[in-house]
């Protein structure tokens, strides 16, 4: 998931100016939001990646600017070693939080629901809060 709440890198933005968009952010959709994330000025405030792959966006994790949030599945070996990986990378304020018992498409009973509130906890405690928000 990733939340935009400032202005863009080109300065045109349109109704999207200061409202935060979020999203669910898996695979190579979490790359190109650190990649976008890593832009002067794009204004991104906070990314969260369930279950990503942040690895693919090597080249550009240490410009990220953006809080940046790592969630993955105990039992997804091969994602949390790329995870550990790309987290050592990041100089922005980065957490890695690994869900219990939880594969890679956190399919088991109440994973998705942990990976969620981690989500939206991170959120709460990294935008400001805006009066219209765009999901």
């Amino acid at each position: 998931m990733v939340s935009f709440t400032g202005d863009a890198a080109n300065g045109d933005q349109g109704p999207w100016r200061h409202r935060p968009v979020r999203g669910n952010l898996a695979g190579g959709g979490a790359a190109a939001a650190l990649w976008a994330a890593a832009e002067p000025g794009v204004g991104i405030a906070a990314v969260v990646s369930r279950g990503g792959r942040p690895d693919l966006a090597r080249p550009r994790l240490a410009a990220v600017t953006a809080a940046t949030l790592l969630i993955v599945g105990g039992h997804d070996e091969v994602v949390l070693d790329l995870n550990r990986r790309a987290q050592a990378g990041l100089r922005c304020e980065n957490h890695l939080a690994i869900v219990p018992g939880a594969t890679h498409l956190f399919e088991e009973p109440g994973t998705l629901d942990a990976a969620a509130a981690l989500a939206r906890d991170w959120f709460v405690s990294h935008l400001t809060r805006s009066r219209n928000p765009v999901a």
